[in-house]
């Protein structure tokens, strides 16, 4: 069985003191990100979509859904990020979390947390948690503009 973490030092902070280590599952998130739309996407092929963050804090976040009327799942999640790694790898592997197994209801995916992600992910430094509270905020966006758009 891997490791999730890694012995050595991924990232030096200013001090050159204090080190951060991130989750080989991080890294695969951020170096290989999973259902990234790189383009916009194309009329109709999304029904939620939801974005949180602020340039001026440096984190953007966008998602999109594509929730099955009639089962209520999601069957597509696509997102684009501008953040840093672990907000990367964050969104990445919320994006992997909603649609396994057929696509999780969205009374589920409503029931995510910060937490969640984190555990999937092998956690990530403390000072880098805030990233994943964006993935959890735009996700629930969408689902509310999906919500939205079906009256």
């Amino acid at each position: 069985m891997k490791n999730k973490t890694t012995s050595k030092k991924d990232v030096l902070g200013q001090d050159q003191k204090s080190s951060w280590l991130y989750s080989n599952v991080v890294k695969e998130h951020f170096f290989r990100p999973k259902n990234v739309q790189l383009k916009d996407p194309h009329k109709g092929e999304f029904n939620g979509v939801g974005t949180v963050g602020s340039p001026a804090c440096g984190d953007v976040m966008t998602i999109w859904i594509k929730v099955n009327p009639k089962t209520e799942r999601i069957k597509k999640c696509t997102w684009r990020t501008f953040g840093c790694a672990s907000a990367i790898a964050s969104t990445s592997m919320l994006s992997v979390m909603v649609t396994r197994r057929g696509g999780m209801k969205l009374v589920e995916a409503q029931k995510l947390t910060p937490k969640d992600i984190l555990k999937e992910l092998g956690g990530l430094p403390p000072r880098k948690i805030h990233c994943s509270v964006l993935g959890d905020q735009a996700l629930r966006a969408a689902i509310q503009n999906y919500e939205g758009n079906k009256l």
